[in-house]
């Protein structure tokens, strides 16, 4: 079994040196963090502290049960099965508040890196520590972390509202969960809004709504006897389907009197009649390209960089045009 006096030797730098850098616990230049990690891959190192103890990665995830995350969970776990490392989860749930503490409970292991979806990678306190080798998924990048997997997110609201436009549409309201809890959804509103003003039309404010619980109870009543709106798109599948329910709770129908589109492209979309028009976005391929590129940081250090995934639009029967 390798040492960390054979990392040391290899990396050629000092035995503190070596262990500030593997154990995060002091300052190294970023020549000197690569030149460790790339000799305690090369012989097999791992961390003292886990003796007898395969590697692990770590997942910060808003919630466990939105199918999107769970699609790219467990495209990270099977990617770290073959590179013989476990993975630990912990998950947010969409709370800004609760970040810092689930990303310390995941340093407590020593994990080999860590793959993060934050509620805003801009106010995230959980990005303010000292972390192992870290990727974000669905958030861009920061100057600290230019490591991240994401799709365009704007650009996707873009294309969803002018795909509505062309279909005759109008008054199109954008309901969402908290902008506060997902960069992701006030992208995809800012894409709306960039699609209206470039078609000459007036946007609507969003109406923002927890991301937690509460979809099968939506009321729009206020709002679609205020706004008379002949579309809604829904930052997330799940909350479209929450729009459907709701709609026909008001006696309306989807699309005869409303069109509804959403973002992700969860399975059940498909399943239900007619099926949701929205954007389909590379969840489980996405989950994958994290895993590759954390690893391809943590085990070769391979510098961090920032790779753009391809949504594509899934036209359901949802929008009609009008």
């Amino acid at each position: 079994m390798a040492t960390l006096e054979q990392v040391a030797f290899r990396a050629g730098c000092s035995l503190a040196t070596a262990s500030r850098v593997l154990n995060r616990n002091g300052p190294a230049s970023e020549l000197m963090v690569r030149k460790v990690r790339r000799a305690a891959a090369e012989l097999g190192y791992h961390s003292a502290g886990r003796p007898g103890r395969r590697p692990v990665v770590g997942v910060l995830i808003p919630s466990i049960t939105n199918p999107v995350f769970a699609s790219s969970l467990s495209s990270i776990q099977n990617r770290m099965l073959v590179a013989g490392h476990g993975v630990l989860i912990a998950q947010s749930n969409y709370d800004p508040a609760r970040e810092a503490d689930a990303v310390a409970a995941l340093l407590n292991d020593r994990p080999t890196g860590l793959i993060l979806t934050v509620c805003d990678p801009s106010t995230s306190e959980a990005l303010l520590a000292r972390l192992p080798p870290t990727v974000l998924l669905n958030n861009l990048p920061t100057a600290q972390f230019p490591a991240a997997v994401t799709a365009d997110n704007r650009g996707a609201g873009r294309e969803i509202t002018s795909f509505l436009i062309g279909m005759g549409h109008r008054h199109i309201l954008f309901l969402s969960g908290n902008f506060a809890a997902s960069d992701r959804a006030r992208l995809r509103y800012q894409g709306y809004l960039d699609a209206m003003a470039e078609n000459g039309l007036t946007p609507l404010d969003a109406i923002q709504i927890s991301f937690v619980g509460g979809y099968d109870q939506l009321d729009l009543h206020a709002a679609m006897n205020s706004l008379l709106p002949t579309a809604i798109i829904a930052s997330n599948d799940l909350l479209a389907l929450g729009v459907i329910g709701a709609l026909k709770r008001e006696g309306l129908s989807v699309p005869g009197d409303v069109s509804v589109a959403g973002f992700d492209g969860i399975a059940i979309g498909r399943l239900i009649d007619p099926p949701l028009t929205t954007i389909e976005m590379p969840d489980a391929s996405m989950g994958a390209t994290a895993a590759s590129l954390l690893l391809d940081m943590a085990e070769n250090a391979a510098p961090a960089r920032h790779l753009d995934v391809a949504y594509t639009l899934r036209r359901g029967g949802t929008v009609r045009t009008i």
